[in-house]
C-alpha cells in the first residue's frame, strides 16, 4: 500500500496474520482485473474499484442487489476518520484500495461494533438515513441469505443435501429472514439506528457468520487457519432417488442445525417418512427407537409445519423420558424454537398398545394436554396450549388444536444407539452379571459369569473353569 496508507488501515491489517497480510492486499489488484469483455473502466486504472468489477467476481454467487448493496457499503467507508459513515458517499468514485481493506478486516475479523455499521450501509443500499424500518432489515436478510445459499450450492458444500428434493427454497428464505429480525429490538421512536444493530448483531450469530461467507467466498479471500464455517450438518443414508420432496428446506436447515446441542454432530438419517414408509405408527416407532438424538417434522391438512427434538433415544414406555435439552419448534408459518421452561420434566412420551395409559407420541405438556401429541392410529394429533405449554412455552403449533395428518419425517440427527453386546469390557453390561465365588486355591480374581453372545465376540476374555464353564477373568 505504499506510505501513504492511514493509521486506521494499518490497524486493520495487523488483526490478520503475517502471511495473510499479503492476501488481504492483493484482493484489491485482483478485482481490479475482473472487468468483463467489453465494458470500460468508468475511473482511472489503479485508482479504484468500479461496480462492474465487483460485480464480475461475484455475480455466479449472489444476486445483483446484494452485489450492489455490498457496493454502496464500502463506498460508505470514511478511511480517514471512522471505519464507516460517510454522510454522502459517492458509488460512482469507486471504492479505493483503503475502504476494501477495511471492509475486509471488519467483516473478516471486526467485532459487533465494527459490523454493525456496515449491517446499515448495506441495508440503506446507497440511501442517506441514519435510522432502517424492520421491512429494510429484512429484506437485506433475505437477499444475504439468498447469496450464502447460492455459495452453498455453487461452491460444492451442500454435505449431501439435495435442494431439488427438498422443501421450498425461496418461502424458506422469507421465513428464515423474518425469525433473524424478531430478535431486534427497537428504539423508542420505532426504528433501528446503528446501536440496535450493534445490539442484535451480538445475540444473533448467525449475521455475522452469513456476512463472513459472502465475503470470503464471494470475493475468493483463502486465510491460512482460517476456520471452517459449516452451514449444514452432513447428510447420509438418505433414498433420495425414492423420496419426491422432504419437508425440509435448506433455509430451515440452516436454522435448525445450530439449535442442536454439540454432541449432535454426527450426519443426519432419514429414519422414517411417511412418503417412503407409510402411515404406520409401529413403523414410525421402529425407525425412532435406538437411533440416538431424533428431530420429527409433522406437516397437517392445514398447510402448517412443526415438530420437536428429542435429545435421547426414544423408548417405548408409561412414563415420560428425555431431558432439559428437548425442545419444540414451528417451520411454517413461523419459524421459531421452544426450550425448555423448568416448570415440569414431561419432555418425550412414547407408548403403544396399552389398556391404561395413553397410546401415541407426545412431547410436552401432560396425558391429553400435550404440546405436540401424534395419537397411535397415526392419521391425528393435537397441539394443545391454553396460553402456552407448560414444558417449553411454545403456543398452538398446528393449523388446529385437533389436527389430521398430512405427513411425517424422523431424521436421526446423532450417534446411533450402542448394543449391549458390543460395549466395552468394563462397561455396565459386565458389572451386571452374576459373580462366582473364587474356587479354593486359586489368586484372588473377580470371576464373572459370561452370555455367549459377549463370549462370541471376546474370545479373547474367555477362559475354562471346572464344569467346563466359560468364564472372563479381570
Amino acid at each position: 500500500m505504499g506510505n501513504n496508507e492511514s493509521v486506521l488501515v494499518q490497524k486493520r491489517l495487523s488483526r490478520f496474520r503475517p502471511e495473510d497480510r499479503p492476501v488481504i492486499q492483493g484482493v484489491f489488484e485482483r478485482l481490479q482485473g475482473n472487468v468483463p469483455a467489453g465494458a470500460q473502466k468508468k475511473t482511472p486504472a489503479g485508482n479504484t474499484l468500479t461496480f462492474e468489477m465487483l460485480q464480475s467476481s461475484m455475480c455466479m454467487l449472489a444476486p445483483d442487489s446484494m452485489v450492489r448493496r455490498t457496493y454502496h457499503c464500502m463506498c460508505s467507508i470514511d478511511f480517514g476518520t471512522t471505519a464507516v459513515g460517510k454522510d454522502n458517499p459517492t458509488p460512482a468514485s469507486g471504492v479505493c484500495r483503503e475502504q476494501l481493506v477495511i471492509f475486509l478486516a471488519d467483516t473478516l475479523q471486526g467485532t459487533a461494533e465494527e459490523r454493525a455499521p456496515l449491517i446499515m450501509a448495506m441495508t440503506l443500499d446507497g440511501a442517506c438515513f441514519k435510522v432502517v424500518t424492520f421491512e429494510q432489515l429484512s429484506e437485506f436478510l433475505q437477499d444475504l441469505i439468498s447469496a450464502v445459499i447460492h455459495i452453498v450450492v455453487n461452491k460444492g458444500l451442500l454435505q449431501g443435501w439435495k435442494p431439488d428434493k427438498m422443501g421450498d427454497g425461496s418461502q424458506g428464505v422469507t421465513l428464515l429472514a423474518e425469525q433473524m429480525c424478531s430478535e431486534l429490538k427497537s428504539t423508542d421512536q420505532g426504528g433501528y439506528d446503528v446501536a440496535c444493530l450493534e445490539d442484535w448483531i451480538f445475540r444473533v450469530p448467525q449475521v455475522s457468520l452469513y456476512l463472513e461467507m459472502l465475503v470470503a467466498e464471494g470475493l475468493n479471500v483463502w486465510l491460512s487457519l482460517r476456520p471452517a464455517l459449516p452451514l449444514l450438518p452432513p447428510c447420509k443414508e438418505t433414498p433420495w432417488k425414492d423420496l419426491r420432496r422432504c419437508l425440509l428446506d435448506i433455509p430451515t436447515l440452516m436454522f435448525l442445525a445450530p439449535q442442536l446441542p454439540d454432541r449432535c454432530n454426527a450426519p443426519w438419517r432419514l429414519v422414517f417418512s411417511t412418503l417412503l414408509h407409510g402411515e404406520s405408527f409401529t413403523r414410525m416407532v421402529a425407525g425412532l427407537t435406538k437411533c440416538g438424538p431424533t428431530l420429527l417434522l409433522i406437516k397437517d391438512t392445514k398447510g402448517h409445519v412443526f415438530g420437536g427434538f428429542a435429545s435421547l433415544s426414544w423408548e417405548v414406555k408409561p412414563q415420560f423420558q428425555g431431558d432439559s435439552r428437548c425442545f419444540l419448534f414451528s417451520v411454517f408459518p413461523r419459524l421459531r424454537v421452544h426450550t425448555a421452561t423448568g416448570y415440569n420434566q414431561h419432555f418425550m412420551y412414547l407408548n403403544q398398545k396399552q389398556q391404561t395409559m395413553p397410546n401415541g407420541l407426545g412431547m410436552g405438556g401432560q396425558h391429553s394436554y400435550f404440546g405436540l401429541w401424534l395419537d397411535s392410529d397415526f392419521g391425528h394429533g393435537h397441539s394443545r396450549a391454553r396460553p402456552k405449554c407448560t414444558t417449553f412455552g411454545s403456543p398452538q403449533l398446528s393449523g388446529d388444536e385437533d389436527f389430521i395428518l398430512d405427513s411425517m419425517e424422523v431424521w436421526a440427527v446423532g450417534k446411533p444407539h450402542e448394543p449391549e453386546e458390543v460395549r466395552a469390557p468394563n462397561s455396565h453390561y459386565l458389572r451386571t452379571n452374576k459373580l462366582l465365588l473364587q474356587p479354593a486355591g486359586c489368586d484372588a480374581q473377580f470371576i464373572f459369569l459370561l452370555n455367549p453372545i459377549f463370549l462370541s465376540t471376546h474370545s479373547h476374555y474367555r477362559k475354562k473353569v471346572g464344569g467346563g464353564r466359560n468364564i472372563l477373568v479381570i
